[in-house]
């Protein structure tokens, strides 16, 4: 499997994942890792492609993730660089592993690593955020009503605060110049999102 055709890994991505949810999780992933990467001046698709495939394992295998799929992407053939990325959004290893690599956390070594560790959490915080407004829009979402909800610790609680800050520190970029970032990116990609 090419590792750079997107339209093949939406087609792993629709085979393993059913849940929408997780779907619009994924592409929103996509969306902001290809934001960086025109901000950064890298590989907009490669980027692209491995926020859109770095949780296709979780609705069949949320026990093994990401572990899981990097077996099946390694299998596929996909670069060892791309793999790490993967494996580095993950803070603990598999200690089921037969591979002595897998068993510990993979550190985030390069930005694509730091990136897209730090827009995961974010996405769907923001995505909520959106959900809750009257119209379900991301065009009436605005920094101030992302923070607003950010105190509130009951809200999109599975959107953990302290790793979206660890993110936004390892990334080194301001907190909130980094929403402000994922949200102008999803703002752009709100049609596919739905919102």
């Amino acid at each position: 499997m090419d590792h750079l055709n997107r339209e093949h890994i939406w087609q792993l991505v629709c085979e393993y994942t059913e849940n929408e949810q997780l779907r619009k999780h994924m592409l929103a992933v996509e969306a902001t890792m290809k934001f960086y990467a025109r901000k950064y001046g890298a590989d907009e698709v490669l980027w692209g492609n491995i926020g859109l495939v770095h949780d296709f394992d979780y609705d069949k295998y949320p026990e093994r993730h990401p572990f899981h799929g990097l077996e099946v992407l390694t299998e596929a053939g996909f670069p060892e660089e791309f793999l790490y990325t993967i494996r580095s959004h993950a803070d603990y290893g598999d200690p089921a592993s037969l591979e002595e690599q897998y068993r510990e956390p993979a550190p985030r070594i390069r930005l694509v690593d730091k990136v897209l560790y730090a827009v995961d959490e974010l996405t769907g915080l923001i995505m909520a955020v959106a959900y809750v407004r009257p119209s379900k829009k991301l065009e009436d979402v605005e920094l101030s009503s992302i923070k607003k909800k950010w105190k509130d610790k009951a809200f999109a609680r599975g959107a953990k605060r302290e790793d979206i800050e660890r993110g936004a520190a390892e990334l080194g970029v301001p907190l909130d110049e980094h929403i402000q970032n994922v949200l102008t990116a999803l703002k752009a990609e709100h049609e596919t999102l739905g919102l």
